[in-house]
């Protein structure tokens, strides 16, 4: 498609336990503040689109979403593949 992609200015700070078992508020206390922007001139002004393979309380999302709008002026899209109910 032609798109550029950037898949490493977007980092994971510090790991996290698995996701898998944990309620709904402790999933968006797991990743609360655990992603930053590696350089955000690279991405001011852009479109980013987040790609997320399984979205089920959209913990993860947020918190990346987060961390590029308080660093960058950037709009957001989300996709993801599957949903978990």
């Amino acid at each position: 498609m032609g798109i550029p992609i950037s898949i490493q200015n977007l980092q994971r700070s510090n790991t996290s336990e698995t996701q898998t078992r944990k309620s709904r508020a402790e999933r968006w206390e797991n990743v609360k503040e655990i992603f930053s922007v590696t350089n955000p001139e690279a991405l001011e002004g852009k479109h980013i689109l987040l790609v997320d393979d399984v979205f089920t309380t959209g913990a993860t999302i947020e918190a990346c979403a987060t961390a590029l709008l308080e660093t960058c002026n950037v709009k957001i899209s989300v996709v993801t593949i599957a949903y978990a109910e």
